[in-house]
C-alpha cells in the first residue's frame, strides 16, 4: 500500500478498526511519518469522547435490521423499509459530523471537551525550565508504543515567527516533535509526537525561525 493509502488508515487505527496485516502495515508506517504522528497525537483522545456521547437512535438502529427479513419478498411495506433506510444515513451523518466537529476542536483550540473525561491520563515524565528572562516551558512525556507523546506548554515565549520542537536522541539523532506560529501572547499549549522511544531521549529543544535554541531541556 502506498503512503497515501497508509495516511487514510489514520481514522481506523485511532478506533481499533484494522486487522492484523493493516496495523502492522500503519505502525511502521508511523515510525516514519511525522505528519500522522503529529495528526495521531492531536486526535488520540476522540475515541473516549465518542463513548462518552449517548446515541439510542444507533442502539436502537442495530437492533431493528434482525425482525426484518435478509430478502424482503413484494409484500413487504415499501414505506417501511424506506424509514429504515432514511434512519440509517441519519445516524451515519450524525456520527461522521460528531467525529468531524470533536477533531476540528481538537486540531484548534486543544481539547475543550474535558469535563467528560473523568481523568487525563498522567504522563510518565515532566520536566520544565526558567530563565531569568520570564520564559517558562516544560514538557510531559508519555511512553507510546509507537514512540514518545509530548505535551508542550510555556509563557514569554517569541511572540513571532515559527517555533518547533526538536528531539535528540542518546545516539545524536534528531527528529521534530511539532511546529506552530508564535502566538502575540507568548503563552502556547500543543501536542507533539516522535517515534524516538522515551528511554532513548537525551535533550528536548525548543527553536525559533531561524533555527537557535530558545529553550533546551536535558532529560537524564
Amino acid at each position: 500500500m502506498n503512503t497515501s493509502g497508509l495516511h487514510q488508515l489514520l481514522g481506523a487505527y485511532l478506533l481499533g478498526g484494522l486487522d492484523a496485516v493493516d496495523l502492522k502495515s500503519f505502525e511502521d508506517h508511523l515510525s516514519e511519518c511525522v505528519q500522522c504522528r503529529e495528526e495521531l497525537a492531536g486526535l488520540e483522545k476522540i475515541p473516549v469522547l465518542l463513548d462518552a456521547v449517548p446515541v439510542p437512535d444507533a442502539v436502537a438502529l442495530t437492533i431493528v435490521p434482525s425482525t426484518v427479513p435478509a430478502a424482503p419478498s413484494a409484500a413487504a411495506p415499501v414505506s417501511l423499509l424506506g424509514k429504515l433506510a432514511r434512519r440509517r444515513r441519519n445516524v451515519r451523518r450524525r456520527w461522521v459530523a460528531l467525529a468531524g466537529a470533536v477533531a476540528a476542536a481538537c486540531l484548534a483550540a486543544g481539547l475543550a471537551a474535558g469535563p467528560l473525561l473523568s481523568r487525563a491520563p498522567q504522563p510518565d515524565a515532566t520536566y520544565s525550565v526558567q530563565s531569568g528572562g520570564g520564559l517558562q516551558f516544560s514538557i510531559d512525556l508519555a511512553r507510546k508504543t509507537w514512540g514518545t507523546e509530548l505535551a508542550v506548554s510555556g509563557s514569554s515565549l517569541p511572540s513571532d515567527g515559527t517555533l518547533s520542537l526538536w528531539v535528540r536522541d542518546r545516539a545524536g539523532g534528531e527528529d521534530r516533535a511539532c511546529a506552530w506560529t508564535a502566538t502575540p501572547s507568548g503563552r502556547v499549549k500543543v501536542t507533539g509526537a516522535t517515534p524516538i522511544q522515551l528511554g532513548s531521549i537525551s535533550s528536548v529543544e525548543l527553536r525559533d525561525g531561524t533555527q537557535q535554541a530558545v529553550a533546551v531541556i536535558t532529560v537524564p
